[in-house]
């Protein structure tokens, strides 16, 4: 049975995963949920996904939440090639690379917080925007520092690993607000790399089916 991910073309933790099935090869069928539109709160979804967020992978009769949790699943599942290295110390800097925008930039920029800042505490666009910029560019800074410490072609070595799954993504929305990334030469030099490689290029939410 094909897998199936529930995901919206814009959104940077769908694309993690996006990411990670073409770099495994994987088939899957490309389920849009329109984040805009608020498709994700609506009866049809919500019988799916308890947290009412996107991504959400299904195999056979399992149901995946969470895009680390959903990457970490494939690469359990479907071992080659691994985004994880052989060795404790290299899986604990990938997933500290991962976690450092994942639990540490996006949180604090994604459609929801962003909703709220122009909403019930009616901040304007343009402070959304600085708000937005802020945590990027601070962010990313802490990730150059992990990189350069230890420089490689992509975040961890000579081959993509899920670190560079969750980077990708947060440059396409730091790229999108305009925000400052001539401080990051390391992170660029990974991202420019990555885009080398079909995976990252062939799911990019420009490719994407619901990018119309």
């Amino acid at each position: 049975m094909v897998m199936k991910l529930y995901n919206f073309f814009r959104s940077s933790a769908s694309y993690r995963v996006r990411i990670a099935l073409a770099l495994k090869g994987l088939p899957y069928d490309y389920m849009p949920v329109h984040l805009p539109k608020n498709e994700h709160l609506g009866e049809s979804y919500t019988g799916v996904s308890a947290s009412r967020l996107v991504p959400l992978l299904t195999d056979g009769e399992a149901v995946v939440t969470q895009s680390l949790a959903i990457i970490e699943y494939l690469n359990d599942t479907h071992p080659e090639p691994p985004l994880l290295p052989a060795d404790a110390l290299g899986r604990a800097r990938v997933r500290a690379l991962s976690l450092d925008i994942a639990c540490e930039i996006h949180p604090l920029n994604n459609l929801r917080v962003l909703r709220y800042l122009t909403g019930p505490l009616k901040l304007s666009e343009d402070d959304k925007d600085r708000w937005y910029r802020h945590w990027v560019e601070t962010g990313l800074e802490v990730v150059e520092r992990q990189l350069q410490a230890a420089p490689a072609r992509f975040c961890h070595g000579d081959a993509p690993t899920m670190a560079d799954c969750v980077l990708v993504p947060q440059i396409f929305n730091a790229q999108r607000f305009n925000c400052r990334l001539d401080h990051v030469p390391q992170v660029m030099k990974v991202f420019e790399a990555c885009m080398a490689l079909d995976a990252f290029t062939n799911t990019q939410p420009s490719a994407c089916p619901d990018a119309s």
